[in-house]
């Protein structure tokens, strides 16, 4: 019995040794040649004489400079500088986000004609006016939007971290891109009474500004020498995701509500976000007020802001990630309904409900909120 035993053990060790010393050859023959390295990364333009030529951050991307060289606008003494690309570390080729920018810019992708409902959305990253966070909130949303036969542009503002006021120098990076657009809107396909704006974080305290501030900006841009004299910079709309203060937040004197203010899409987290979500509210609740047409809102439950902590090193990333399958993942789609629903996704040259709405609400007269009665004691 024992010799039995021990002729097995035998012949198993004798065949795990042919089998591992087979596995050794058979690895030996199968090496994997070494991978080629990823190409097409986009880089910044070249430091020149000139001012800086801002680059496309994705393929097929016009870009156009916000204002002629020799603006008021530009620092004369850096906008010959190159602007910084902090890419991903795991994904190569993809930009997360720029900085350094002093030749502000827009980044024009359009549709196919097949597709074309003349829409354009001009997105405006957030990253706290010290990056600009245009891989997850920006450039995500050229193929979504492309799908629905809107055409996207993302706009390259100035940053606080490089020395400008992001209430005055990048709230007009957001204007003048849609006085651009709208320029350009036959060249590219583009319906002039259907281009909006699309913040998020700090771009949404952009947007928000732009919304409400358009009519104060067009007054001091009617220069005879000024190319884009008499183009307003009103948006169609806006969308206002996840938003820093905007002009009604509590610490801000609120400017006046022009009556043609633009219908609007605001989208945060609850209590999780208490900060932008109560931003969220004020300006809901200031359009509210007002009786503006076609303001919608989603404050989720279970939903944080863009870089917070979930636990065991999981952070919550912006623009389209599902947020760890959350509700809060899906508002894009929500918004998709709001924007059909005011007839930006017909063809182009059709009126929108939206501007028929906002015609209607115009000539009639403000709201009169009415002195708030006390119910008699008993």
């Amino acid at each position: 019995m024992h010799a039995r035993c021990s002729g097995r053990v035998e012949s198993r060790l004798i065949l795990l040794t042919l089998a591992l010393a087979m596995a050794d050859a058979l690895s030996a023959q199968t090496t994997l040649p070494p991978l080629p390295g990823p190409i097409g990364i986009p880089k910044p333009g070249p430091v020149t004489d000139g001012p800086y030529a801002p680059q496309p951050i994705l393929q097929g991307g016009v870009v156009v400079p916000l204002y002629p060289p020799g603006s008021p606008f530009l620092k004369i003494d850096r906008v010959r500088e190159a602007e910084q690309y902090n890419l991903s570390q795991t994904v190569p080729g993809r930009i997360n986000s720029i900085v350094n920018i002093h030749n502000p810019s827009i980044e024009v992708h359009t549709v196919d004609r097949s597709l074309n409902t003349g829409a354009a959305v001009i997105l405006v990253a957030g990253g706290g006016h010290n990056t600009l966070n245009v891989g997850s909130e920006a450039a995500d949303f050229v193929p979504f939007f492309y799908n629905y036969g809107v055409n996207t542009i993302i706009l390259r503002n100035r940053l606080r971290r490089d020395g400008y006021n992001p209430q005055t120098d990048a709230v007009y990076d957001a204007q003048q891109a849609i006085r651009l657009v709208r320029a350009y809107a036959k060249e590219w396909n583009i319906d002039p009474n259907k281009i909006g704006i699309m913040g998020f974080s700090a771009g949404a305290e952009l947007t928000a500004a732009a919304a409400v501030r358009f009519e104060e900006f067009d007054k001091g841009k009617r220069a005879a020498d000024d190319p884009l004299s008499g183009i307003s910079s009103r948006p169609d709309f806006a969308g206002i995701i996840y938003p820093g203060p905007s002009p009604f937040a509590k610490n801000r004197v609120a400017p006046p509500i022009p009556r043609n203010v633009p219908p609007a899409f605001l989208v945060c987290g609850g209590s999780g976000d208490r900060v932008h979500a109560i931003w969220a509210m004020e300006y809901y609740e200031a359009m509210l007020k007002l009786g503006v047409p076609n303001i919608e809102m989603h404050l989720y439950s279970n939903g944080r802001h863009p870089g917070d902590p979930l636990g065991e090193g999981v952070r919550m990333t912006g623009g389209l990630t599902d947020r760890n399958h959350t509700p809060f993942g899906t508002w894009q789609f929500r918004f998709v309904d709001w924007f059909r629903d005011l007839g930006f996704l017909q063809k182009p040259g059709v009126e929108t409900k939206a501007a028929h709405d906002v015609a209607e609400f115009v000539p009639q007269p403000p709201i009169v909120d009415r002195p708030r009665v006390e119910p008699a004691k008993r």
